[in-house]
């Protein structure tokens, strides 16, 4: 049985405060800089000509507020999703890069180099992210079966997503290119196929709104 293509597009929050400090956010919130508002309504100019038939964001603020700048005035449903939430980072939350790397040196090198081999979560484990993530990702493909949708969410839910498609295992979990803010990524899913049009793109920010 033949099934239509769905096409994913998917993208991260815009520059926030803490991403601005180099604090970690997780499931903790911070607002969206000057520059993190016209990125993502540099993405929406960028999407303007793109059929869009519903959009699946986080529920934290940061992606909620990138969702309405990316939509403007156009009219499309908006799906909150917890599941689609960032790897709660536990102890590290509110911390800065620097003093994670100071306090929690093998922990963070393994976190980032390693991951497979990580013992000791600062928070949520991956294997929980994994399974939370990728629910998600399947729920939401199997509700809109030939439809196009627009994800929003975060850096490394945004791995464990591409991951998936490409069928990366843990250890390679966070290769380059990397997630940057509002970059876009683009699969087509037919039934068990994927193809991968773009990959953490940000054509979008060379444009004028």
């Amino acid at each position: 049985m033949n099934t239509e293509v769905t096409r994913l597009f998917i993208t991260r929050h815009g520059e926030t405060e803490w991403n601005l400090e180099r604090r970690v956010q997780g499931s903790r919130d911070s607002k969206l800089t000057k520059k993190g508002i016209m990125q993502a309504k540099k993405l929406g100019k960028y999407l303007a000509d793109t059929p869009i038939d519903i959009i699946y964001t986080s529920t934290s603020g940061r992606a909620v507020d990138t969702t309405k700048l990316i939509t403007g005035k156009r009219s499309i449903d908006i799906v909150p999703m917890e599941q689609l939430q960032e790897m709660n980072m536990g102890i590290w939350e509110g911390l800065t890069f620097d003093e994670i790397g100071r306090k929690y040196e093998d922990m963070y090198d393994t976190f980032w180099q390693t991951p497979h081999l990580l013992k000791e979560h600062p928070g949520e484990s991956f294997n929980s992210l994994k399974e939370r993530v990728l629910g998600a990702l399947l729920k939401i493909i199997q509700a809109n079966e030939g439809k196009n949708i627009l994800i929003v969410a975060h850096g490394i839910v945004l791995n464990v997503m591409m991951s998936y498609f490409e069928k990366r295992p843990l250890e390679k979990l966070f290769h380059e290119p990397h997630m940057l803010s509002t970059c876009l990524n683009e699969v087509e899913v037919q039934g068990d196929n994927h193809n991968i049009i773009h990959y953490a793109i940000t054509d979008h920010y060379a444009l004028d709104v």
